[in-house]
């Protein structure tokens, strides 16, 4: 039995919105460990593809950064992101109907975002597909796991707000944030399996190969051996009250792990829709103002133009912009 995970990061870059990380895990029943981690891709391949472009139309499971369609294209943007999430956490459960039920089956604790106005207004859900269709998916994505012996046993993510990445950025650098944020998922999954032994892949932080004094710190008092250290891969493993965890730290995690790319289309999904609510709470407020993804160059116009508004509303810019 192999509890095998992924973990991955939206929205390192931008200047506005929350940073947002997300995991997920699966438990397969017939996989060897020691024989490394099984493509999910191949066994799961009667429904789930590596890319968008699928002639038979499967549910795409890759990097969100070659999921989401262009805003003002024929298709909406979030349709591939939205279908791989939400039908596997309709196989999972019930589909949400709103983004805020999101958010709770996936355990962001929205409480600190509901203290910014911007981020406060929910939506129903889906909005790229219908209920009818995901829930399709969902049943064929569940029959399609049980034959193939994959038990999907989490979803999972974390949304930093613009005053909390600040403060930690401030504190002890922009990779540190990412980093912490991760980690705390992981936590969250070796605490939930402790007997299991997790095997967690997460993409490489900012170029970084040694990962020992920053684990050490997340994780004190735990014993670490280093299993592999290179240019590509870096691996570890952790050990705390008799229960063990590896964690592999890989460059192009997303597209060599299933489990990591589906965390990257999750934590995409999840800063997607809390940006559509920043857009909508602006944009009541300005509908002159075109939305904006949140990235520098068009934050900077978004904020130009949206200047005026502040001030007349009492908002502070600075606790809408990232510092990094």
């Amino acid at each position: 039995m192999l509890l095998f995970a992924g973990i991955d990061e939206a929205g390192y870059g931008p200047m506005l919105g929350p940073l947002c990380v997300a995991a997920t895990a699966f438990r397969i029943a017939d996989a060897d460990p020691a024989e490394g981690p099984p493509d999910l891709w191949d066994r799961l391949a009667s429904v789930v593809a590596r890319r968008a472009s699928d002639k038979r139309r499967r549910i795409a499971v890759a990097d969100s950064k070659t999921l989401k369609s262009p805003n003002g294209g024929r298709q909406h943007p979030l349709r591939h992101l939205e279908r791989g999430v939400l039908s596997m956490l309709g196989a999972m459960g019930p589909l949400p109907a709103t983004d805020e039920e999101l958010l709770d089956r996936l355990s962001v604790g929205s409480e600190r975002l509901r203290t910014r106005p911007w981020y406060a207004a929910s939506r129903s859900l889906p909005v790229a597909a219908t209920a009818e269709r995901l829930g399709i998916d969902a049943a064929k994505l569940g029959r399609a796991m049980r034959t193939a012996g994959v038990e999907p046993v989490a979803m999972m993510a974390e949304a930093i707000d613009e005053e909390a990445f600040n403060r930690l950025c401030t504190a002890a650098g922009k990779a540190h944030v990412n980093f912490v944020a991760a980690m705390r998922l992981v936590d969250r999954l070796w605490r939930e399996h402790p007997e299991a032994h997790p095997r967690v892949m997460i993409d490489r932080h900012g170029g970084r190969s040694d990962y020992v004094e920053p684990l050490l710190r997340a994780f004190p008092g735990v014993q670490l051996r280093v299993l592999a250290q290179g240019d590509r891969v870096s691996r570890y493993r952790l050990e705390r009250d008799g229960s063990e965890i590896t964690l592999s730290f890989e460059v192009e995690c997303e597209d060599r792990h299933l489990p990591t790319a589906l965390a990257s289309m999750t934590a995409k999904l999840v800063r997607e829709l809390l940006m559509d609510r920043f857009n909508r709470f602006f944009g009541g407020l300005a509908p002159e103002v075109k939305p904006t993804a949140g990235y520098v160059t068009d934050a900077r116009r978004w904020l130009e133009e949206i200047a005026p508004t502040l001030e007349r509303r009492g908002l502070r810019r600075q606790d809408l912009v990232r510092l990094a």
